[in-house]
């Protein structure tokens, strides 16, 4: 396949983790690549080698004007973004009580609104070639939720959310969904990439303080390698027929078949009081 004629990826947040291994697999697959980091320095080193083919950009997806002129600055290096794979975000670890209004705003701008951002800035293009793949990193978090994590939950809650609409409204146009949704992997989330609660209530340790002293403690010694999960996700772009959902790992798998068996049972236990609150001639 000639050079321009292979797909454009667009990454962001490819400093570490999930960001920094897809940009190294596509470049490494020979496909053109945008690498995007608030700190491009951090990722010249996935560049090198890839003249022509790695185009490195500063991108801090909370800065509007820094995504408009990296999309503009894609599309005319490269003429289009093919894929855009929305993989900035952060974590912060709290009880829904004593989390602190800044840190929550902080993570939300990144984890949902920079996402949104950046994929109304490529749907333009998108829309004008009838072709695209957006690809959202989510999590299982974004499926079912658990104590310590309530506010980066309900982060990613809104990234299904906005995605599942949003793979209704693109689908006539040719364009593509897919949300990933990780289990624990060897990424930065639970390390530098997130902060956890200064005001610690003592009525939460054994709820939400035993959960994120759990993810901090097997931080670096996750069961997921991102390295694979680079390869599943360029595998999942290039299938003819992608899921909107990509589970990945196997606590994910049974995590998110949990969370089905648990909706089931709530659904049934109670389906008649909830048919009841119709009228009765509806």
């Amino acid at each position: 396949m000639p050079q321009q004629d292979k797909p454009v990826w667009f990454i962001t947040g490819c400093s570490t983790g999930f960001g920094r291994e897809i940009a190294r697999h596509v470049l490494g697959l020979g496909y053109r690549a945008v690498v995007t980091a608030r700190d491009p320095s951090q990722v010249e080193d996935l560049a090198a080698g890839h003249d022509g083919r790695a185009l490195v950009l500063k991108l801090d997806v909370t800065r509007p004007e820094e995504v408009a002129a990296s999309v503009k600055a894609a599309e005319a290096e490269f003429g289009s973004i093919d894929v855009l794979v929305n993989n900035a975000g952060i974590g912060y670890f709290a009880a829904v009580e004593e989390s602190d209004e800044a840190e929550i705003r902080r993570m939300v701008e990144v984890n949902f609104w920079g996402l949104a951002a950046m994929t109304q800035a490529v749907l333009p293009g998108m829309r004008a070639r009838r072709r695209g793949h957006i690809v959202n990193i989510s999590s299982l978090g974004g499926i079912r939720a658990s104590p310590g994590v309530g506010f980066y939950n309900a982060t990613k809650f809104a990234v299904e959310g906005l995605s599942e609409a949003l793979a209704q409204e693109v689908a006539p146009l040719g364009i593509k969904v897919t949300l990933i949704e990780p289990s624990g992997f060897r990424t930065d989330w639970a390390g530098r990439s997130a902060n956890e609660v200064s005001r610690v209530i003592e009525d939460y340790s054994e709820t939400a303080g035993a959960r994120w002293r759990q993810i901090r403690a097997r931080s670096g010694r996750q069961p997921g390698d991102p390295v694979r999960a680079a390869a599943a996700i360029v595998q999942v772009v290039e299938s003819p027929e992608p899921p909107l959902r990509l589970l990945l790992g196997k606590a994910a798998v049974a995590g998110a078949h949990g969370k089905l068996e648990a909706l089931r049972r709530d659904f049934e236990a109670w389906a008649k009081v909830s048919e009841a609150a119709d009228f009765p001639d509806a």
